[in-house]
């Protein structure tokens, strides 16, 4: 018996849709702050890339967050301004916006204790970031 393609197809998404990709791990986020964030972070993530003397506002050194804030990884305030936090324009804002192409590959992190989507590679970077605290 074959059944129509408009049967199988239904089935065939929801089935999809289930599949677990995983969470994203420490070298995919080490892969993206590579190609996106050396430049003016520098390898070493401390404020020292190439580009940092050009720049304004010099940046922060990353290996310092959870230092600043108490001992604890702010991945909340981290991922807010990553993402592009809507408190600040682009007047204010030195770093670019990433949220705007990433937006279809979502995944659940916690943050403040509730499941927040979150796209990948943003979750792959909190976990790098994470993993270089100093």
């Amino acid at each position: 018996m074959r059944l129509p393609l408009i049967t199988i197809l239904p089935l065939v998404l929801s089935l999809a849709a289930c599949v677990e990709t995983g969470m994203p791990e420490r070298p995919e986020g080490a892969a993206f702050f590579a190609d996106n964030c050396v430049a003016c972070h520098g390898t070493s993530a401390r404020g020292d890339g190439p580009l940092a003397g050009s720049l304004a506002t010099t940046p922060p050194d990353l290996t310092l967050l959870a230092r600043n804030n108490d001992g604890r990884f702010p991945e909340t305030k981290t991922l807010a301004y990553i993402y592009g936090d809507p408190q600040e324009n682009h007047l204010t804002r030195v770093m670019p916006n990433f949220g705007k192409e990433m937006a279809l590959d979502l995944v659940p992190v916690e943050l403040d204790g509730a499941l927040t989507p979150t796209p990948r590679v943003l979750a792959g970077l909190l976990v790098y970031l994470e993993s270089i605290q100093r």
